[in-house]
């Protein structure tokens, strides 16, 4: 949970400003993103996969 109390003498709009990024620190809009829809298991583990491979090949590409 995500709280936000007004500093002395801070304007709605920089309050507003502070709020965005304790969110955007916090990584609930990647988890709202991530839970828009539902993903079945399958496509889970396709997508891990897939990013595990993506990954093993930078670093092939990286130290090789």
């Amino acid at each position: 949970m995500v709280r936000l109390r007004l500093r002395d003498n801070e304007s709605v709009q920089d309050a507003v400003r502070r709020f965005r990024k304790i969110v955007e620190h916090s990584g609930i809009k990647k988890e709202l993103r991530k839970r828009e829809f539902y993903e079945k298991p399958s496509e889970l583990n396709r997508r891990e996969k897939r990013r595990a491979k993506n990954r093993a090949r930078m670093n092939q590409m990286m130290n090789g």
